[in-house]
């Protein structure tokens, strides 16, 4: 169990880092602009799925409280 917990704790504490360095998930889709017979025009566009920083601090902090936890078990 306690080696579940500090698995956890620093899984949780990495995700945290992650999302507070990144803030934000990109990616590319395309798009058609024209389809006329053999003539097909695509657009692609970037979209962005923002990730609040709280999200970050909070995945963070339990990540902390779960290490800890497990250090004193």
């Amino acid at each position: 169990m306690k080696a579940l917990l500090m698995f956890i704790g620093i899984a949780l504490i990495a995700l945290g880092l992650v999302t507070l360095v990144y803030q934000g998930i990109t990616y590319t889709t395309s798009e058609k602009v024209v389809d006329l017979g053999p003539l097909k025009i695509t657009a692609q566009t970037e979209k962005t799925i923002p990730l609040p920083p709280i999200l970050g601090g909070l995945a963070l902090a339990g990540g902390i409280v779960l290490v800890v936890a497990a250090i004193r078990k």
